[in-house]
């Protein structure tokens, strides 16, 4: 692209932003990509990531791609930088309307900035239209996904390198807040971008305080967090592992703390109700939610003072990006994991289900090799006796060697050399799976500072707390007094409630 000096750089984010200085990192990572470097940026949740390139996309000379991992964290930046005076920003996504979709991409060429989903970056039409453009800068934000997501869940993250060749390679910028060496290679190798440049920066965070409690069950659990929500006037997300809990905590904690607006939030949900949750959220309309991972990501509210783990993740990356969502104005927040023995077998249970054993493998490869052709994926899943991410992963990996394309199986002879290569990958993936979760449990168990252990595969040193480092070092919530809200408004009925969550972004005058 073209050179900035720092001047310029500020000069324009004032112009843009109405921002007067830059945050540590941003100006650094501006700087190389508009140098025409490829970049790896590293830098702590709540930083400012996404100013790193809608900075840059607001320059002449070509537009900027930004693969979004969520529909939600889509939708919220292309409203904000409307706000902002930004215009020219759009978000691709399979929520639109066919009749829209055709309006936006005819007038693809228009825009500066476009948000777009992995998934949509595989179909012809889109590419086709990228290739009559000039695209100046790649984005990949919330790049960890290419690891933690790829390889099963959505393996389209696995596709972006190919992407990036048929769009004439421009400059990319991946951007992650947490991200061990092992997952800042994985990054690198699947964008096949070896010589990325790193601006790598310390992710801790000073103002959170960590607590871990063992319990011994699901009744002390509630009765912590009733606790907690009746003594704490504050925004509070409670994060599980099972979408049904989600909805049966949030119920019990809706009975018993009736003067909060809690609401539970999954990825079974309608996506309208998930954003109508996340916008009332947003807007202090809702005080609690009880979500699944699929909750927060992208998430700027900056005053969010706790973060529950009713669940503990399969894995340190994932809590520290769940934790970040808290404090993000530097004062006094905590993240609380609630743990019992008993919780082990979930995330076990997790791990199985998500790939294939050797057995199934070799039982779905001779089904499919009996099939010219795909039936719908439904009926394809009954028949082969697959869950939906075991397939993808599994239709990933035959396309990768070459037995499948465009649901058409070829019977190669190659099957057997393919089936014993993805068999390989499946017990290196489910070790390092194995691996990940011990490293959490080990750090849930951990008797001495909890904060030095939490940063210990990411950085050599950690900041000094603000605050209360942890429970292993003293903290107690009697001790705990943070920045409340005011509590100056009357407990919501239910109905009232209902109708928020359905009606978001009308009338606020039941709320108030």
């Amino acid at each position: 692209m073209f050179e900035m000096t720092i001047h310029m750089l500020k000069q324009q984010l004032w112009k843009q932003f109405k921002i007067e200085s830059f945050r540590p990192g941003q100006a650094e990572i501006i700087s190389s990509v508009l140098a025409g470097d490829d970049v790896l940026g590293i830098l702590p949740t709540g930083s400012g990531k996404s100013l790193c390139y809608q900075l840059p996309a607001t320059l002449p000379g070509g537009v900027t791609i930004v693969v979004s991992p969520l529909i939600s964290l889509m939708e919220d930046q292309v409203k904000q930088l409307k706000a902002a005076g930004i215009k020219n920003v759009v978000g691709l996504n399979s929520f639109m309307n066919p009749l829209e979709k055709r309006r936006v991409l005819q007038d693809l060429h228009q825009y500066q900035l476009i948000y777009v989903s992995p998934e949509l970056l595989q179909q012809n039409e889109i590419i086709h239209r990228l290739q009559q453009m000039q695209v100046k800068l790649f984005v990949v934000d919330e790049a960890h996904c290419i690891s933690q997501w790829g390889h099963e869940f959505r393996p389209d993250y696995l596709r972006l390198g190919e992407v990036l060749r048929s769009i004439g390679d421009p400059v990319v910028m991946a951007l992650s807040a947490t991200a061990t060496p092992e997952v800042q290679n994985d990054i690198v190798r699947s964008l096949g971008r070896p010589e990325m440049t790193k601006h790598i920066y310390p992710m801790d965070r000073d103002n959170i305080t960590f607590t871990v409690k063992e319990v011994t069950g699901e009744r002390e659990k509630r009765e912590i967090i009733k606790s907690l929500l009746k003594r704490y006037q504050i925004p509070v997300l409670i994060y599980f592992s099972s979408k049904r809990k989600t909805e049966e905590v949030a119920a019990y904690l809706s009975d018993h703390v009736p003067s909060k607006r809690i609401a539970f939030y999954h990825g079974d949900m309608d996506q309208m109700d998930r954003i109508a949750i996340q916008q009332q959220f947003m807007n202090s309309q809702i005080d609690v939610i009880c979500c699944t991972s699929a909750f927060g990501m992208g998430i700027n509210k900056h005053n969010i003072r706790l973060i529950v783990h009713y669940h503990f993740p399969l894995q340190i990356e994932s809590f520290i990006q769940e934790i970040g969502r808290a404090g993000r104005d530097g004062k006094s927040s905590v993240s609380l994991l609630l743990y019992s023995p008993a919780d082990k077998a979930i995330p076990n249970s997790i791990i199985e289900n998500e790939l294939p054993g050797e057995e199934k493998l070799r039982t779905v490869a001779g089904k499919l090799q009996q099939l010219p052709e795909l039936p719908p994926t439904e009926e394809l899943l009954h028949m082969l006796e697959l869950n939906e991410i075991q397939w993808r992963f599994l239709h990933y990996q035959l396309e990768w060697h070459g037995l499948m394309k465009n649901n058409q199986v070829y019977n190669q002879d190659h099957w057997e050399q393919a089936l014993q290569k993805i068999g390989s990958l499946i017990s290196r993936r489910s070790a390092l799976k194995n691996r990940k979760l011990q490293e959490m449990i080990h750090w849930i168990q951990e008797e001495n500072c909890l904060r030095k252990k939490l940063y210990k595969g990411f950085q050599e040193t950690f900041k000094p707390p603000i605050y209360a480092c942890c429970s292993n070092c003293g903290f107690s919530f009697k001790d705990w007094e943070p920045e409340q809200i005011r509590k100056d408004r009357p407990a919501l009925s239910w109905e009232v409630k209902l109708k928020n969550i359905f009606f978001a972004g009308e009338s606020h005058a039941n709320t108030e």
